[in-house]
């Protein structure tokens, strides 16, 4: 592991030689860890300096949450929005740090993340859409509950959304995640979103697809 920053996590360099590299920040879904979404950085643009993130709570050995999924007989399944806050701020300043002491181009900042990673990757950027550019969103979906309230008083216009669902996620319905295009279309920020012919993970053309879109934005 790297020094004590907001957050703990591994990285791979950039396989060029740059002063000041994109920087992709990966945020893993809930139970995972750091080594989830790590293990395609290998196949990730070589430009890349690739971040990958551990969430901040431990559920067992080599698993983690960035916020506590509470189940209860009689409200089901709920999330705890007071840790989810504070997850998407240690986000935020962690994002901070790490553009500091790699010297990233601030200008192409790159956020992907999966399932409770997307949600709270959706809440970095439409809270400080200053910090990144380009976010992909893989099964997950916007809480209202993390986003801010003065949406229309915000600059949108540098963000863009690769979106993509499972068609037969059976953790998160395909239909939530099908509320975000036109969330997003409604404060004019540019998205695409894709659908694939599977549960609650990446199909393989779901990575060549976001993996194309990020190279057409390097």
């Amino acid at each position: 592991m790297s020094e004590k920053l907001a957050l703990e996590y591994i990285k791979r360099e950039p396989k060029n030689n740059s002063e000041n590299p994109p920087l992709l920040i990966l945020l893993h879904g809930y139970g995972s860890n750091e080594q989830d979404l790590f293990s395609f950085a290998s196949e990730l643009p070589k430009e890349l300096l690739i971040i990958s993130a551990r969430a901040p709570l431990t559920i067992n050995y080599g698993s983690y949450a960035w916020y506590t999924i509470h189940f209860d007989t009689t409200n089901g399944k709920f999330s705890d929005t007071d840790e989810a806050i504070e997850a998407r701020e240690q986000i935020s300043i962690f994002i901070d740090q790490i553009i500091e002491k790699y010297n990233v181009n601030k200008n192409k900042v790159f956020l992907l993340g999966f399932s409770q990673g997307t949600i709270l990757s959706y809440s970095v950027a439409l809270n400080y859409p200053n910090k990144v550019q380009n976010i992909i969103a893989l099964s997950g979906y916007i809480n209202q509950d993390l986003i801010p309230e003065t949406l229309s008083e915000k600059d949108y216009s540098n963000l863009d959304f690769f979106i993509s669902h499972g068609t037969v996620d059976q953790v998160i319905p395909v239909d939530w995640a099908q509320n975000a295009p036109e969330f997003l279309n409604k404060l004019n920020i540019k998205n695409c979103y894709q659908e694939y012919m599977v549960g609650h993970g990446v199909a393989p053309q779901n990575f060549y697809d976001f993996k194309k879109w990020m190279e057409e934005r390097l």
